[in-house]
């Protein structure tokens, strides 16, 4: 198998690790850890899948020819089908399907579809898919597992309809089926998400469109972010609210019991949207699980957890960036999400923003969001990655397994490449010098440059604006981390909409091709593009080349994940 078909099934694999199978993850973990019997009887299937599909490996690698309506029709089957619901079930439910479908891929290409859908009922239940993943393309043919991804691909929304679908015409069916673009962003902040072939040397892209008219000065949309982290000069100094970094006056601020962090916020619906969202996992030592869910189970782990949490928290103040906090933030935010899912508690601190990620809609995640965003790789080490997989482990056994090196430098990447830096009006003079060298130095997104930051976020919507150097559109901070993006001039429907994601302004004492260079030099080093926005390509230089040479980049290198749940199958055009 090829490099890039490894990283697609990680890509698949990590994203679902967290999606909405925490509870039956504890509980497999446990059976795993405490009864022979299981273990071996898992031992023994796998045993038996590897041995029955070693000779399927011998079977001809000719094309299997399987359209996007088949796929798609097999798929609308098998969502049809409910799940069985305890986890004695759905561990029967298992062990059937893989030998359904180790039988089907004996019987030849006439079959793999069949084998295929199996196997991808099998991963509906299956805790850790990971290993499960791993485990198939390991051992299936290659036509098989190529139509297993595919349908892993495929796992889009299907709108609900009458119960005569599964007698219509596939065609008819693939018609109805929509993406992950078709509901992102929400109708209400009235922009889309395009495709485009992307500026000068700058790779394909999707970019922000405006769906309405503004004129210069509206408020095209306002987004808050899913993640964000105070600078760490402010944060455990009470002068900002660690959640939405509103300044607070001395004496108002709301301190939370046993966070070691030292955290402050500004009201109680700040601390406990930070408590449930990450304080909790890695500076609390409450349940991550609701209670109905823990059954007490947290109260066993406490002295490893406080342990786990030391650990992290002294490597994070001496040693984490801005966008390996942000990354730590994430996964919690994950288990935060799906865990408020699962609560019976539906009004919980969490469950406006669940509402609002599909407008209402149940049909996608914070998942779904997170692997779209480009990003350059993200630099983590065993360290880190141990670290935080004993804090994980510690706080939900079994969710250390969601965290592998390759994905969190995937994932601290993302942080790093889209993050946005809060400047509430202009920003402040008096943040710490850097002390990195400049090509080490973290960036994030704003025309204020990040030397005026207070915090960052990552904002979904936001995420997809692209930069110019003459932007159409810009971020504003009024009091806290609450973006609003104002329109800088006149934008009509269907318009791109853009942002700096630099200081683009001439200083004083600085030349017109002077302001040029730096902020170049500042984009090449942050995002690992040359910018060819009409306003450098405009602007005349004598020595262009040499410019060129300076930047150190030849190409955009910043990339997407290949492999992306909710996404339209090929040859149906950009979703």
């Amino acid at each position: 198998m090829s490099s890039s078909r490894t990283t697609s099934v990680l890509t698949v694999a990590a994203v679902t690790v967290l999606g909405g199978l925490v509870a039956y993850a504890v509980y497999f973990d446990y059976k795993r850890r405490n009864d022979s019997d299981f273990r071996k009887k898992l031992r023994k299937d796998k045993k038996k899948v590897t041995k029955q599909t070693e000779q399927a490996k011998a079977v001809s690698d000719a094309a299997v020819t399987i359209n996007a309506a088949e796929i798609k029709s097999a798929l609308l089957k098998i969502r049809e089908e409910e799940v069985p619901p305890t986890p004695d079930e759905k561990e029967g439910y298992f062990m059937m399907q893989v030998q359904v479908g180790d039988q089907l891929v004996q019987k030849g290409p006439a079959f793999f579809l069949p084998a295929a859908m199996a196997f991808f009922r099998a991963l509906r239940v299956y805790p850790s898919p990971v290993e499960f993943i791993m485990m198939l393309q390991q051992t299936l043919p290659e036509p098989v597992f190529k139509i297993f991804m595919e349908l892993v691909n495929a796992d889009v929304s299907v709108p609900p309809g009458s119960e005569k679908r599964r007698e219509e015409p596939a065609e008819e069916v693939a018609s109805r089926v929509e993406g992950y673009y078709d509901h992102f962003p929400p109708k209400r902040m009235n922009v889309s998400v395009q495709h485009t072939g992307g500026q000068g040397n700058q790779a394909t892209k999707k970019i922000l469109v405006a769906e309405k008219d503004f004129a210069a000065g509206d408020v095209i949309y306002t987004e808050l972010p899913v993640v964000s982290a105070l600078d760490s000069d402010l944060e455990g100094k009470a002068t900002h609210c660690s959640f939405c970094f509103r300044q607070l006056e001395e004496g108002s601020a709301i301190a939370p019991e046993n966070d070691k962090l030292d955290s402050v916020f500004c009201s109680q619906e700040c601390k406990d949207k930070a408590y449930y969202s990450w304080q909790n996992m890695y500076f609390g030592l409450e349940p991550v699980l609701p209670p109905d869910l823990d059954m007490g189970m947290a109260a066993m782990t406490t002295d490893k957890r406080a342990a786990a949490q030391n650990a992290y928290l002294e490597w994070r103040k001496a040693k984490a960036k801005q966008a390996n906090i942000l990354g730590a933030r994430f996964v919690s935010k994950q288990v935060a999400l799906e865990t408020q899912k699962m609560s019976k508690d539906k009004e919980g601190p969490l469950a406006k923003e669940i509402e609002q990620m599909a407008d209402g809609k149940d049909l996608y995640g914070i998942p779904d969001h997170i692997e779209r965003l480009r990003f350059v790789e993200g630099h983590v080490t065993d360290e880190e990655v141990n670290l935080l997989r004993g804090v994980l482990g510690s706080a939900l056994p079994g969710l250390e397994q969601s965290i592998m090196e390759d994905r969190h430098a995937v994932l601290v990447g993302k942080m790093s490449y889209n993050a946005i830096g809060v400047c509430p009006n202009g920003g402040r003079d008096d943040r710490p010098a850097p002390t990195e060298r400049p090509e080490d130095q973290e960036r994030t997104r704003t025309p204020h440059g990040t030397s005026r930051q207070i915090g960052s976020g990552i904002y979904f919507v936001s995420a997809y604006a692209a930069h110019s150097c003459d932007p159409s559109a810009r971020p504003f901070f009024e009091s806290t981390n609450e973006l609003q993006l104002i329109a800088n001039r006149d934008i009509k429907k269907g318009d791109e909409i853009t942002i700096a994601w630099v200081d683009v302004t001439q200083h004083d004492g600085e030349t017109a091709e002077e302001a040029r260079r730096r902020r170049r030099v500042e984009l090449a080093r942050g995002w690992k593009f040359k910018c060819e926005c009409e306003r450098c390509v405009g602007e005349v230089i004598q020595d262009i080349e040499k410019e060129d040479a300076e930047l150190g980049v030849h190409e955009d290198e910043s990339k997407v994940e290949s492999v992306m749940r909710h996404e339209r199958i090929p040859d149906r055009g950009p979703d």
